[in-house]
C-alpha cells in the first residue's frame, strides 16, 4: 500500500528503520459529509495519490470501513470509521533486479518465507542500493511473472524487515491481497516471532517482560534508546526467557510483541545485558568477566568467529492469507552463532569444574 510518503533523514541508513513497514491511519467521517465514493474521499485527503492506486489498494484490502473491507464504489456516510494501511518511509528508489541466491524456506502462490543471512540489508536505501534481499527477490519474482513491478506489488511484497546483521526468517507477499493480510497481522501484533540472542552478563531473572518507549537517541542519531516513562518514542514490549547461562554471557529467547527499531538490542541494553558483539550499543568489548589476558583473547576470538550482533530471528508464525491456516517456521541457528555459543558452553563447563572466577 502506498498512500503516503514520509521524509527520511539523509544520514539514516535503511538498517535503522522500523521492522514493521505499515502504519495505520484512522478517520471518522464528519456528520455533515454527503454520500461520496470512498475512493474519491481518500484521494481528496491524501496528497500525491492517484485514484487508480487508491482503487487497487481498496481491492487488495488495505482499506476497511467499520472493520470490514469494502469496494471502491462504497459511499461513505457520517460516523463511518475508516482505516487505511499505509507504507512507512516508502524510500522509492530504482530497484535493480539482481541474481542473488535466496534461502527459500517456504513458497506458494501467495507468499514466500526466506532465511536471511548476516551482512545483508533487506531493502535498498541510503548507502545500500544494490545487493539487498529485495534486489534478489525482484529478480526471482520477475522470472515467475515478467509483468510484475513495484507499482503492481509495492516493495515486491515486503511487509517487515530485520536488521542487516540479524539473521533469520522474513516473509514476503507475492500479491497485493496477501500483502494487506500480512501487514494487518504485523500491525495487530498477532505474528509470532521468537529471536535467539547472546547477551552480556548473568541475567538474574529467568524470564521477564521489558516495556518502555523507544526513540532515536538525541546525540547519536543512528542509535535508539529506551524511555521508561513519558510520551517520547513508540511503545515497545519484549518478553524474554533465559535458555542457558555461561557465567559472563547468557543465551536468551526474546519474543516480540511490538516491532520497533532495534527493539531487542535497545531493550536488552536497557536492563543491563547488551547483545554480544553489538558494536553500535557497546557490546563489542569485554563487559563482563575477568581481567586475565587469556580471557580477553578468548572473547576476541569469539568476536572474530561471529563478527556481528549475535541475534537470530529463529521462529516466525502467522495465518496464511488464503487458507487461514496457522503456519510456523523455524530457521536453524547460523554457524557463526552456533560456534560461539558452543565455545561459551565449553568455557562455562571449565569454570564450573574449577570454581567460578570473580568478575
Amino acid at each position: 500500500m502506498y498512500f503516503c510518503r514520509m521524509n527520511v533523514e539523509p544520514e539514516i541508513e535503511q538498517t535503522e528503520q522500523p521492522e514493521e513497514l505499515y502504519d495505520r491511519k484512522s478517520f471518522t467521517i464528519d456528520q455533515g459529509q454527503q454520500p461520496l465514493r470512498i475512493d474519491k474521499w481518500i484521494q481528496s485527503r491524501l496528497e500525491g495519490i492517484t485514484r487508480n492506486k487508491v482503487q487497487n489498494s481498496i481491492d487488495a484490502g488495505f482499506v476497511s470501513v467499520n472493520g470490514k473491507n469494502v469496494k471502491s464504489n462504497y459511499r461513505v456516510k457520517p460516523g463511518d470509521e475508516i482505516m487505511v494501511m499505509s507504507l512507512i518511509n516508502p524510500e522509492y528508489t530504482e530497484l535493480k533486479a539482481e541474481n542473488i541466491p535466496l534461502d527459500i524456506v517456504f513458497e506458494d502462490e501467495d507468499l514466500m518465507v526466506i532465511n536471511k543471512p548476516a551482512n545483508m540489508v533487506v531493502h535498498p536505501g541510503v548507502g545500500n542500493y544494490t545487493g539487498t534481499l529485495l534486489n534478489g527477490v525482484a529478480y526471482y519474482l520477475q522470472h515467475q511473472n515478467p509483468e510484475l513491478t513495484e507499482d503492481t506489488l509495492p516493495r515486491y511484497g515486503l511487509v517487515h524487515r530485520i536488521d542487516k546483521n540479524t539473521t533469520g526468517l522474513i516473509v514476503l507477499a507475492k500479491n497485493a491481497t496477501s500483502a494487506a493480510h500480512l501487514a494487518k497481522q504485523f500491525f495487530n501484533h498477532t505474528v509470532k516471532r521468537k529471536y535467539l540472542a547472546l547477551v552480556w552478563g548473568d541475567v538474574e531473572k529467568e524470564e521477564g517482560t521489558i516495556e518502555t518507549h523507544i526513540a532515536r537517541h538525541q546525540q547519536h542519531r543512528k542509535m535508539f534508546t529506551a524511555y521508561p516513562e513519558g510520551e517520547i518514542g513508540k511503545h515497545a514490549i519484549t518478553h524474554y526467557k533465559v535458555l542457558e547461562k555461561f557465567y559472563y554471557v547468557s543465551l536468551v529467547q526474546c519474543v516480540l510483541e511490538t516491532g520497533r527499531t532495534h527493539q531487542i538490542r535497545v531493550h536488552m541494553k536497557h536492563i543491563g545485558h547488551t547483545l554480544f558483539n553489538d558494536w553500535e550499543y557497546g557490546g563489542d568489548r569485554v563487559l563482563k568477566g575477568t581481567v586475565y589476558t587469556k580471557y580477553k583473547q578468548f572473547v576476541d576470538n569469539c568476536f572474530e568467529i561471529c563478527p556481528r550482533c549475535a541475534l537470530h530471528a529463529q521462529t516466525l508464525g502467522f495465518v496464511h492469507p488464503r487458507t487461514k491456516e496457522e503456519l510456523f517456521f523455524e530457521a536453524p541457528v547460523p554457524a557463526d552463532m552456533e560456534q560461539v555459543i558452543e565455545k561459551w558452553r565449553k568455557y562455562a563447563a571449565v569454570l564450573g569444574g574449577a570454581g567460578r572466577l570473580e568478575s
